[in-house]
């Protein structure tokens, strides 16, 4: 569900010359108790051509605003600029 409007949102909204967006729930799992099932830590891997004129910080800031529902059920994301 998270996966898909992630991937869903951003390339609606950004002009994603690379994006992958990868759930890595599994990895988590023992922590906390927490089983690793689900939808609650992901990866994403981007690129965008807004990106060129924006500092690291200006990017995640971005994409964070897009991403401002999820980010209240989601656990964690990480934010690679390739």
């Amino acid at each position: 569900m998270y996966q898909n409007i992630i991937e869903t949102k951003l390339t609606q909204q950004l002009n994603c010359s690379a994006l992958e967006v990868i759930n890595e729930s599994h990895l988590h799992a023992g922590h906390n108790g927490f089983s690793g099932e689900g939808e609650s830590h992901f990866r994403i891997k981007i690129s965008a051509t807004e990106f060129n004129q924006l500092s690291r910080v200006a990017i995640h800031r971005k994409i964070n605003s897009i991403l401002k529902a999820e980010l209240t059920e989601i656990h964690a994301l990480a934010i690679e600029i390739i």
